[in-house]
């Protein structure tokens, strides 16, 4: 019936092509020095037009064409040559017009189920292929029309520029059918951002159609940026919980490979630079700190120069990455990087290199102004080294401490040098204890051996004292001792310090046995799994006495990381409240000794950040002495003289409104006080 009603329009569309060019020349006209061109009579006019209309509704509905199609074309410059061709255009356009409108029906009516998007999406894609190859066909027969009379009239459009436009405003204009065809291009892309597979080249095509079309940018290209933006914001917070940085780079990378690959196959390539750019902000800039305290420190120490090489890229692309990282990386190699070279398994150089590397870390300590700052990090770092026994060299680690005495003096190493030689203390307290022991039979050498390292409380970094609850025979052993060492050193107190504890346990396995060389709350976790198969997290805490953050790192390092001695249910990286746990009989390792990692041991952030503030209230003292040393001595000076006097006292920079603020606090307790007529001018109190 449509089919009718379209053959019924051309119809009279034709037919009036007839009466106005009959209404324009005589009944009979004809063309002298042309004796091959037919005259234009009315029967003549009426045959054209009737095979002109068969020829385009033939095409347009993919039947065959009745008529040689250089019959036609002459037709249509026989009626150009007659002066008919404004006629000739504006019916055609109308022919056209009608059909595309018709075509409007099957997309209005087309079931909204999201299950037929990828349907509609197709179907679109076919009318759009068939639109293209019919005007291509009709613009072949009336080429004469379209070089001629149409590129003769600027205001008029070609005939492929109608067919566009006719497209454009009945079917992609529409407001139903654009906001699905939108919607279902951005559906596929998702799906293929989640790993479908999806027809790439249905979407070149129809992206390639609302770009022809002029309509690329305000109809597809915001939404397609925001839907973007609000996706990778969403996987950036996500994926920065879930993963370790290695990881989350390695995924950005990928992420950003793969839309530059979505640009070249099927979008347009104005759309690239906003594209990445959206990509690059939420996963990279969004991010670029936690970034950087996660995961920098812990490759550098590592020595992971293919991630941290993708890490310069990919930060080389953000605004102000590369002086955000050069920032984090000045930190490092104040604070960290004497660290690297003398823990132990540095295997880049030989004693004799090791000592030049020293010297030259000299060198640059030497423009370090706030010294203090390193030495705090350097005594926390040293510590680690000392008591988990990974020092590289003890001649090293003397050596560095004999650079840092002559370029700073004793003051500055007398506390480091007391941590060296805490430990050696401690190594012959634990010759004499066992000894002991032995004489008196009060260990069992089968069963518990025990190491204990004294600690000066003044000279080692001070430790968040934490209560757990160690088995009877850790307590006993530990009671053991204590009688045994302040029996010897009377008047003095012992605290214990469970967080720098480490053991080696005696595990059996499927695969056979194993030792397993883990801190002490990884300890006195697994010891739970000699009386029970499975717990809770909650059961654990309270069997341990563990403090809860500290608890679900040790428990992420025995059932989330790559020696696996727990199962965790439900799998995932994180540990939750309503996770459980049991033990893994079927774990498997090359090695005989695993050293599970001990992440309550490694850097963070809570870490560096208290090292930070210990330092900072450690300046604050100094500047008080300074000040009250200065005006005891002066009795008056000016505010100028004053910082200029306490500038040259002090050995690390400070800013002049924290100056300020420390002569206000000795003003308010009364340790100095301003001149009443300048307050200018400071007097010191006795």
């Amino acid at each position: 019936m449509m089919a009718e009603d379209i053959q019924h329009n051309q119809k009279a569309n034709f037919n009036g092509l007839t009466k106005s060019a009959k209404s324009g020349a005589s009944k009979k006209l004809t063309i002298k020095n042309f004796k091959d061109r037919p005259e234009l009579t009315d029967s003549y006019t009426e045959d054209t037009w009737i095979k002109l209309r068969d020829a385009v509704s033939a095409i347009q509905n993919s039947t065959s064409i009745k008529y040689n199609l250089e019959e036609l074309y002459q037709a249509v410059e026989n009626l150009c040559s007659y002066k008919v061709s404004p006629v000739l255009y504006k019916q055609l356009r109308q022919v056209c017009e009608d059909h595309i409108q018709a075509q409007i029906h099957q997309f209005r009516e087309y079931p909204s189920s999201s299950l037929d998007s990828l349907s509609f999406l197709k179907r679109m894609n076919r009318c759009w292929q068939d639109h293209c190859s019919q005007t291509i066909m009709i613009r072949s027969i009336f080429l004469f029309l379209d070089r001629t009379y149409i590129l003769q009239n600027s205001l008029l459009p070609s005939i492929w520029d109608t067919g566009l436009e006719l497209f454009r405003t009945h079917i992609v204009s529409d407001g139903a059918v654009q906001s699905r065809t939108v919607e279902g291009i951005l559906e596929q892309i998702e799906c293929e951002r989640n790993g479908e597979t999806v027809d790439r080249s249905l979407l070149r095509s129809l992206l390639g159609m609302l770009s022809d079309l002029q309509v690329y940018k305000d109809s597809f290209e915001q939404r397609f940026l925001t839907e973007t933006n609000r996706l990778y914001a969403a996987e950036g917070q996500r994926l920065m919980q879930e993963r370790d940085v290695p990881e989350y780079l390695h995924h950005v990378s990928r992420r950003l490979e793969e839309e530059n690959d979505r640009v070249i196959s099927y979008l347009d390539q104005s759309t690239q630079k906003p594209l990445i750019a959206t990509v690059e902000k939420q996963l990279l800039g969004e991010h670029m700190n936690a970034i950087l305290q996660k995961g920098l420190w812990m490759l550098l120490d590592e020595n992971r120069v293919c991630e941290l090489t993708l890490l310069y890229e990919l930060l080389s692309k953000v605004k102000g990455g590369l002086m955000t990282l050069l920032q984090a990386w000045r930190d490092y190699i104040k604070v960290h990087y004497v660290d690297s070279k003398l823990r132990a398994g540095n295997k880049e150089a030989t004693e004799e290199e090791l000592e030049r590397i020293l010297d030259k870390i000299m060198i640059i300590f030497r423009f370090i102004h706030g010294k203090d700052v390193f030495e705090a990090f350097y005594k926390k770092d040293l510590a680690k080294r000392l008591l988990v026994g990974k020092s590289a060299s003890v001649d090293a680690e003397k050596s560095m401490l004999s650079k840092l005495k002559h370029e700073c003096g004793a003051a500055f190493t007398s506390k480091l040098e007391g941590m060296f030689k805490d430990m050696e203390l401690s190594k012959d307290i634990m010759i004499q204890f066992k000894q002991v022991c032995y004489m008196q039979n009060q260990s069992d050498p089968s069963n518990i051996e025990l190491t204990v390292n004294i600690l000066t409380m003044g000279y080692w970094p001070s430790y968040t004292p934490m209560d757990v609850h160690l088995p009877a025979e850790m307590v006993k052993l530990q009671e053991v001792f204590k009688i045994f060492y302040l029996g010897k050193h009377s008047g003095r107190k012992l605290q214990w310090q469970p967080t720098l504890g480490h053991a080696v346990l005696k595990t059996e396995f499927k695969e056979g046995k194993k030792e397993l060389q883990v801190s002490l709350f990884q300890t006195l976790v697994l010891l739970m799994f000699n009386e029970c198969d499975e717990y809770s997290v909650e059961e654990i805490r309270t069997a341990t006495g563990i403090e809860d953050g500290e608890l679900k790192r040790t428990l992420q390092s025995l059932a989330c990381g790559k020696a696996r001695v727990l199962n965790k249910m439900p799998r995932g990286k994180d540990v939750e409240d309503a996770d459980r746990f049991h033990f893994n009989s079927d774990f498997t390792h090359k090695l005989f000794r695993i050293k599970i990692n001990q992440i309550q041991m490694k850097e963070t952030v809570e870490e560096q950040v208290s090292t930070t503030e210990r330092v900072f209230q450690d300046r604050q003292y100094q500047i008080d002495a300074a000040l009250v040393r200065i005006m005891k001595m002066r009795k008056t000076l000016s505010h100028n003289l004053l910082v200029s006097e306490l500038y040259n006292q002090l050995k690390f920079p400070v800013k002049p409104a924290d100056l300020k603020k420390r002569i206000e606090s000795l003003i308010d307790r009364d340790y100095m006080e301003r001149d009443k007529e300048n307050p200018n001018q400071y007097h010191y109190v006795a």
